[in-house]
């Protein structure tokens, strides 16, 4: 996953977390789709490469992303 994306995540999560607490869930999937080769980047992340849940904690998607 480049740095770009990497970085995207990050500010998401902080988002999330800080509106909905540290227990807030996020998806790889969720919000507007519009980018189909950002969506597929992420789904082999989070699918293929940490075999993780549809729904996760966005404090548990921070730490693996920011953790290369």
């Amino acid at each position: 996953m480049n740095a770009a994306t990497r970085q995207r995540i990050i500010q998401v999560c902080d988002r999330k977390i800080a509106v909905k607490g540290s227990e807030v869930g996020l998806s790889f999937y969720a919000n507007r789709n519009d980018n189909p080769e950002l969506l597929i980047e992420v789904a082999q992340w989070w699918i293929v490469e940490h075999r993780l849940d549809h729904f996760e904690k966005a404090s548990k998607i921070k730490n693996l992303v920011s953790v290369k």
